[in-house]
């Protein structure tokens, strides 16, 4: 049987780049799998951005080039995403070019942990790290659930998935 294909985005904090690699594991494993689109800092390139070489408008310009191609933003929920100003932001341009968004909250995580403010407004799905509950958010559904998969309130999610 073939595998199913979706391209992604994979929206994270750079210190989760591992659960990136994991979420693809775990789908793969479920026969599902995800071409991501996203961007991660080979660590020759880090100095770069830090020195601010790299301007904040082509970086902009270069995610949503990526986030056009992809079908869906996933967006790795861990301890301090909610802090990372990169993630808001790509999850507000995820919404402005109407792509469904879905949390995903890292592997590990036991207690619910404060989700980025424009997942809280735009939404279509956050799930547990549990294979099947992130491929029924990616096929449409929309789940709302703590991390340890017990439901959760809904969000005021603006995005609907078709």
């Amino acid at each position: 049987m073939a595998k199913n294909l979706r391209n992604v985005f994979v929206s994270h904090h750079h210190k989760d780049d591992a659960s990136v690699d994991g979420l693809t594991r775990i789908l793969a494993g479920k026969n599902l799998n995800i071409r991501n689109s996203s961007i991660r800092v080979k660590p020759e390139n880090q100095q770069r951005l830090d020195q601010k070489r790299v301007s904040d408008l082509t970086i902009k310009r270069l995610l949503r080039m990526k986030m056009r191609w992809a079908s869906q933003l996933i967006v790795v929920i861990g301890k301090e995403t909610h802090t990372r100003q990169w993630v808001n932001w790509e999850i507000e341009q995820a919404h402005k070019l109407g792509k469904p968004i879905i949390g995903v909250y890292e592997s590990g995580l036991t207690n619910k942990v404060p989700v980025p403010e424009n997942l809280e407004k735009y939404g279509s799905a956050v799930v547990p790290w549990r294979a099947d509950s992130v491929i029924k958010a990616i096929e449409g559904q929309s789940i709302f659930k703590n991390p340890d998969g017990s439901p959760a309130p809904k969000l005021s999610g603006g995005n609907v998935v078709c």
